[in-house]
């Protein structure tokens, strides 16, 4: 069997960790998230990054850390960041890899501004908004800028009211 690498993209509260983390369960190949993995290897938070270095730092570290776990040479889950696939090439860099899957998590604005609401993790690309309809306004634009990138997936699954056990079995199922 060769190796495969999945790798998830999709924007913030698309389910990408949740997901991954039920496909490691369920297929018990690696499981990496790249903001982890980033956060791990630089002793500081993603945020920290961002703050002190600016994003173009940020973006290049990211790039090479995900060019560093894709080399490993196991089956893996990666969950992107969701501005990841967004710059210089990563999203065809990734689609050329001849052992890798792409898929995008395709989650409606209503869908991640509610998970967004839920969510207790300080999210600090909307931390500054107080309103909902900000809320649903900023994501709204975000996602429009993303999805050019997002739709270049090789695979696409809708997340709207599916469980993250949904999601993961409808990945497993298009590996084949």
């Amino acid at each position: 069997m060769s190796l495969k690498k999945i790798i998830l993209i999709g924007y913030m509260a698309s389910g990408k960790s949740a997901v991954g983390r039920k496909l490691h369960e369920q297929l018990n190949y690696d499981y990496y998230d790249l903001d982890n993995y980033i956060e791990i290897n630089y002793e500081t938070s993603v945020e920290n990054i961002f703050k002190t270095k600016g994003e173009l730092y940020f973006r290049q570290i990211e790039r090479k850390s995900l060019e560093n776990i894709v080399t490993i040479k196991r089956n893996l889950i990666i969950s992107l960041g969701g501005g990841t696939p967004c710059y210089f090439d990563t999203i065809d860099f990734l689609n050329s890899i001849k052992e890798t899957k792409t898929f995008f998590l395709k989650t409606s604005v209503k869908t991640i501004c509610e998970r967004l609401k839920k969510s207790k993790i300080k999210r600090p690309l909307i931390s500054h908004l107080i309103e909902e309809t900000e809320i649903k306004e900023f994501v709204g634009k975000h996602l429009l800028e993303r999805n050019f990138f997002y739709e270049k997936s090789e695979k696409k699954i809708n997340t709207d009211e599916k469980t993250v056990r949904a999601v993961a079995n409808e990945i497993i199922k298009k590996l084949a």
